[in-house]
């Protein structure tokens, strides 16, 4: 038994000893291709927990970054619902969130560089001008690469500013709109989209020469999702399309792979999350069969990202959470760890035993083995800690 667990002690310690030759050891997604990692924010339940991340290497298939990585400090409700990011051309991230139902006349706003540290919380008060303001809901951010500005809509209920048709006097929504460049000073905020119905959950994106608004239909019994278009980041938006996803969905996050444009959307109808794909915002096909969440997701924005980043994530989420780990992929190629391993195999096989019990048996443990002893000694102290 002793030259078993010896040849088997061998090989493990060479495998392991191959993951860690050449550059070192490298956590990272396996199987994905250089500069397609793709990154997905989050919320669970009501918000209350704080700011998690999805990651994808191909944008269909959808795996949890474990852990929480801002926990909610601002606003009435203490909340970070809808939480929208976006990557400043210095390589700042900016992200904004809901941080009540109602009572909150702004929303959160934070900063980061990898994603792990952030700046201290503030509240922005975008529709402090308007008192009777029920909420600020869904903050969607832009950069507006044109102007050199950060577009922020959001929606907002003003009892009374617009006719309710069927919709209750309180949860009657339209879009608004702040812009700017350093989120220390910011433009009066204003109108956004008016298309004559209750909108929330905008996203902006542009498409060639034009942009489009992917948005929440809210009215009863639609609440389901459409697209408008315009000339500029600030619209106007016009020539707005039917719906393209069933009764209650909401939340939609678009995300370009190739000629496609993604846009996935909360089903919370049926509890699920789907996804459709369009290459001119006219024409939709449903993809809902060919992507999978985890269960519990909530929309938040979906963007490219490094795999440095996403590996420094999966690392630090994997350290809040327990039996979470990082994959160890070796810096060897598949064909290099092959020929090491066949070279382990050919010393194991020229041996004088082989991996069989019969092979094995003909082995005698040494005397010194026999009586070997084995002991642990434990003293607790400061430099534990």
């Amino acid at each position: 038994m002793f030259v078993s667990l010896r040849a088997q002690s061998r090989r493990i310690l060479c495998y392991a000893l191959l993951s860690f030759l050449g550059t070192g050891c490298v956590c990272a997604a396996t199987d994905a291709p250089a500069g397609a990692v793709y990154l997905f924010t989050s919320f669970r339940n009501n918000g209350e927990d704080g700011l998690r991340f999805l990651y994808s290497d191909d944008g269909y298939r959808w795996q949890n970054i474990p852990g929480t990585f801002l926990k909610p400090r601002v606003g009435g409700g203490k909340l970070m619902r809808d939480p929208s990011l976006v990557q400043g051309p210095d390589g700042t991230f900016h992200l904004v969130w809901t941080t009540a139902w109602k009572g909150d006349r702004g929303f959160g706003y934070a900063r980061s560089k990898d994603l792990v540290h952030w700046s201290e919380q503030r509240f922005i008060p975008v529709m402090e001008h308007e008192s009777s303001t029920i909420n600020v809901w869904a903050p969607e951010l832009f950069y507006d690469e044109v102007n050199r500005q950060f577009v922020i809509c959001w929606a907002s209920t003003i009892p009374g500013r617009f006719p309710d048709h069927l919709e209750p006097h309180d949860n009657n929504q339209r879009l608004y709109y702040t812009t700017t460049r350093d989120f220390e000073t910011f433009s009066p905020a204003r109108l956004f989209f008016d298309p004559g119905f209750s909108v929330i959950d905008a996203t902006i994106m542009k498409d060639g020469n034009w942009f489009v608004l992917v948005f929440k239909d809210n009215t009863r019994p639609q609440r389901n999702l459409r697209v408008a278009f315009g000339e500029s980041a600030l619209g106007p938006w016009r020539d707005v399309s039917e719906p393209f996803t069933g009764h209650f969905t909401e939340g939609p996050s678009v995300l370009k792979i190739g000629a496609k444009w993604l846009i996935f959307f909360d089903a919370y109808g049926r509890n699920s999350y789907g996804a459709v794909s369009t290459r001119d915002f006219r024409t939709f096909t449903d993809l809902s069969h060919k992507v999978s969440f985890p269960k519990g997701h909530k929309h938040g924005t979906v963007l490219r990202a490094s795999r440095k980043l996403v590996d420094g994530l999966r690392k630090v989420g994997a350290l809040q959470s327990r039996d979470a780990r990082m994959p160890l992929v070796s810096a060897l190629s598949a064909s290099a760890i092959a020929t090491r391993l066949a070279g382990i195999d050919a010393v194991i096989k020229a041996g004088p035993y082989r991996a069989e019990w019969d092979s094995l048996r003909q082995f005698q443990p040494p005397a010194w083995f026999r009586d070997a002893k084995f002991g642990i000694f434990i003293h607790w102290g400061a430099y534990s800690v």
